[in-house]
């Protein structure tokens, strides 16, 4: 099985099987013409024709590798002429068993190593097998049962044991282009995977900075302009300004945390994440935040809250905290209204934030085109799109700009408890 195993998988140089082959059915074709066993009636005498039969017998196999099917087919009629002619034994005959020749064994090697070597040749060689059976038969008609019973074992089992090893390479193949298959999408995955936490952590160094740095600009801006008329203001200013960047600073160390892969993280990966992601809880602290930076938020809550998915909580509050965050860039220190709606049927939740937009003298200023275009609001309808959900943004007539998210409740949640929905929030 091992050599059957390497000349299968083409370990060996085709060389190196052909011509050992060769000289083997060769030299064992000469012995079979010219022995006489005990008895055995007296085979015609060697001439130059049976030297060219020999010849024809086992030469071609050392080229096998080349022409396989010519090959098969010349060593079959040499086979056959030699015996028609009376210059080797048949397989059966009056002694009583079978008699079997290096020519009929050369046969039954190329028949295999055709099956190997020419897979597209399979049937023909079916074909060539059933008849050079048939033909033994009936050169030996007086013994043709026995004849065509040995001539099938040997030659049809060389085919029949070359397909089923061509079938086991066939699995094998296949099993390795299943296998590769399975690691490209695998790298697909992986890759895909890659890109939206890339995106994911993009959005929220986008939704921390932006929010956080444009809240301390403002408000370092209002402490500038209140240092002279008002001291215990400004300094009130400068303790909003601290708070804002130790927030910012915990969300950014936060989202790190979140990037580290060593040791000690992978070993402490079964507890919850320190501090935890804002939630829609956490609203009033946000708008308590944007009042302290001078925008004068008016904030509305209705229905009956229900516990979200975490990822949902934190998509309401960024788009929340980016709306004031625009509003603040756009229109500055203006009027603003936070509505946040539990509504029934169907279960869903309306986060609406409109501003009066920047004015002059009590009039409106017309709004900048860039407001309605930029990553902020891309980043928005990504977020809310990735939970279901849909955005409307855009201009108001009379002046400001509104920002309409609908968030889907989904059906888990009204039924479930704020632990249910978040698995960490036990115990804090």
């Amino acid at each position: 099985m091992g050599l059957f195993d390497a000349i299968v998988r083409r370990r060996l140089p085709p060389m190196a099987v052909d011509v050992p082959l060769a000289v083997m059915i060769l030299v064992g074709s000469v012995v079979t013409v010219t022995g006489k066993a005990p008895g055995k009636e007296e085979l015609r005498p060697l001439d130059v024709w049976a030297v060219l039969l020999l010849l024809a017998t086992a030469a071609p196999m050392a080229v096998h590798r080349l022409r396989p099917v010519p090959v098969v087919v010349t060593m079959c009629v040499a086979t056959l002429v030699l015996q028609g002619c009376d210059y080797i034994y048949p397989m059966m005959g009056p002694w009583g068993g079978p008699a079997v020749g290096a020519p009929y064994v050369g046969i039954t090697i190329a028949v295999f190593l055709t099956v190997l070597r020419a897979p597209g040749a399979t049937w023909f060689l079916l074909v060539l097998s059933v008849a050079v059976v048939v033909t033994e038969a009936l050169l030996t008609r007086a013994y043709w049962v026995g004849t065509a019973s040995a001539a099938a074992v040997l030659i049809l089992g060389a085919w029949t044991v070359g397909t089923l090893f061509v079938a086991r390479r066939l699995v094998g193949q296949e099993a390795v282009r299943r296998a590769a298959a399975v690691a490209r999408e695998q790298t697909a995955v992986a890759r895909e995977a890659v890109a939206h936490e890339r995106t994911r952590i993009a959005r929220e160094l986008h939704d921390i900075v932006a929010h956080n740095v444009s809240l301390m600009v403002v408000q370092t801006i209002a402490a500038d302009r209140m240092q002279e008329r008002d001291q215990a203001k400004t300094h009130e200013l400068h303790r909003a300004i601290e708070e804002t960047g130790r927030a910012t600073v915990a969300e950014l160390r936060r989202l790190l945390d979140v990037l580290r892969t060593d040791d000690e993280g992978d070993a402490d990966s079964d507890q919850c994440p320190q501090p935890p992601q804002p939630t829609i809880a956490a609203l009033p602290d946000l708008v308590e935040s944007m009042r302290a930076a001078g925008l004068r938020v008016e904030y509305r809550a209705s229905g009956a809250p229900v516990p979200l998915p975490a990822g949902t909580e934190l998509a309401a509050y960024r788009v929340v905290q980016e709306a004031f965050t625009n509003t603040l860039k756009h229109a500055g220190p203006t009027e603003c209204r936070l509505t946040v709606s539990w509504l029934e049927a169907p279960r869903r939740l309306n986060l609406r934030i409109c501003d009066d937009g920047e004015r002059r003298d009590g009039e409106p200023v017309a709004a900048d085109p860039s407001r309605r275009t930029g990553h902020g609001l891309v980043g928005m309808a990504e977020r809310i799109a990735a939970v279901g959900g849909i955005l409307e943004t855009g201009p108001r007539p009379g002046g400001g700009f509104c920002v309409h998210a609908t968030i889907p409740v989904p059906v888990s949640a009204n039924e479930g408890t704020p632990d249910a929905a978040d698995p960490c929030s036990a115990g804090r």
